[in-house]
Formats: C-alpha cells, sequence, structure tokens
C-alpha cells in the first residue's frame, strides 16, 4: 500500500503580501464532494515575499492511495482572514486529481471560489500565470 506526503511549498497571488493569517485547508473528496480523508489545516503562512505566500508545510494523506475512490481529488483551499468581516475567507482553491499523484514537483491552477468539490464549473482565478506549489512523496508501506 502506498502513503502520499504532499509538502506545500508556495501559492503564488497578486495581493500575496495583504493576506493575514493565510493557511490552506486540505480535504480529499469524492466525486459527490463526500469527505474521503479527515479535513486537515496547515499553520499559517511561515512567510510571504513578492507574489507567494510560503509554506513549507507537509501533509499526510491519512488513506493508502490505492484505497481512494475512482474520480476523488485532492482540494487545498486557501483561506486568508478579514479583520473587517471578522472571518476567515476562502480566496481561491485548487484541486489534483488521482492521475496527478506521482513523485516530485507540481504546480497546479488556481480557481474562483467558491469551491466546486464536483469540479463542474471551474473559473481560473487569474489570468496571470498563478499557481499552487506542491511536492509529493510516496511510500510504500
Amino acid at each position: 500500500m502506498t502513503l502520499l506526503t504532499i509538502r506545500i511549498e508556495k501559492i503564488g497571488l497578486k495581493d500575496a503580501g495583504q493576506c493575514i493569517d493565510p493557511h490552506i485547508t486540505v480535504n480529499v473528496k469524492d466525486l459527490n464532494g463526500i469527505d474521503l480523508t479527515p479535513v486537515q489545516d496547515t499553520p499559517v503562512a511561515s512567510r510571504k515575499e513578492d507574489i507567494y505566500v510560503h509554506f513549507n508545510v507537509d501533509i499526510e494523506l491519512q488513506k493508502h492511495v490505492e484505497k481512494l475512490t475512482k474520480g476523488a481529488a485532492i482540494f487545498f483551499e486557501f483561506k486568508h482572514y478579514k479583520p473587517k468581516k471578522r472571518f476567515t475567507s476562502t480566496k481561491c482553491f485548487a484541486f489534483m486529481e488521482m492521475d496527478e499523484i506521482k513523485p516530485g514537483p507540481i504546480v497546479i491552477e488556481l480557481y474562483k471560489k467558491p469551491t466546486d468539490l464536483k469540479r463542474k464549473q471551474l473559473q481560473l482565478l487569474t489570468k496571470k500565470p498563478l499557481y499552487l506549489h506542491l511536492h509529493q512523496t510516496l511510500h510504500k508501506e
């Protein structure tokens, strides 16, 4: 069986420096939007620089890759605090499908909220080349 560790390296955003307490929520959903693993939150980003919010955090999927259902996807929701509204808002999201699970670096596109768990009406966040940068490690058990 195989376990997947995903290092969330950084995310590119045009207003990266203005995000307050940015973090990423990671969840694995099936095609109907049902959770397949417990939801995980990263700690607040380690630093902000130019157009990047840096995390450098490892997330370990709580299920073997082989046990994820066909059509499942791993979602990454970028969230930040909005002091005027006094709540944490999702700014954008990205996702990885099962055929994208392979060792090494990967960059995935960012989409506009709300998070579309069924992946039917996706709209890119921006025309600029801004992405979520990840690094995958597969562990055989």
